[in-house]
């Protein structure tokens, strides 16, 4: 669906800085959209649980959503918890190292974003882009 047809979660509390924003820009560039974003219908319309940056980057933007079977209060369960689950993993640097060491990446910003993350990795090797 269109991504500017979905509602802001009001309750969202996740901003999304430049850094991020660029990072997200240059994946959406050299991948597309590999990811749903996740909605739920609420009174006022199908309404954003995650997925906020990926839809105000480009309303006009056809986006794979996952219309979840779930009540606000359960939106809001998940809203809280989905992200700090995702950043209770830890990073096993070697194994992210051997990742990133012959890819590509044509965008600046998720070289920045990827080097970043492996700081403690092997160097990444290869960068393209500006």
């Amino acid at each position: 669906m269109r991504a500017g047809d979905l509602l802001v979660n009001p309750r969202n509390w996740r901003k999304h800085p430049k850094a991020q924003q660029d990072a997200m820009r240059g994946v959406l560039s050299e991948i597309g959209y590999a990811d749903a974003l996740l909605a739920y219908q609420a009174e006022e319309g199908l309404t954003l649980v995650d997925g906020h940056l990926r839809a105000s980057l480009d309303p006009d933007q056809i986006v794979p959503v996952l219309i979840l079977d779930i009540d606000e209060a359960e939106a809001n369960k998940l809203l809280a918890t989905l992200d700090p689950l995702a950043a209770m993993a830890i990073t096993d640097v070697t194994a992210f190292g051997e990742l990133i060491s012959d890819i590509i990446f044509e965008a600046p910003a998720i070289f920045d974003m990827v080097s970043s993350v492996a700081a403690n990795a092997p160097a990444v090797s290869r960068r393209r882009g500006g």
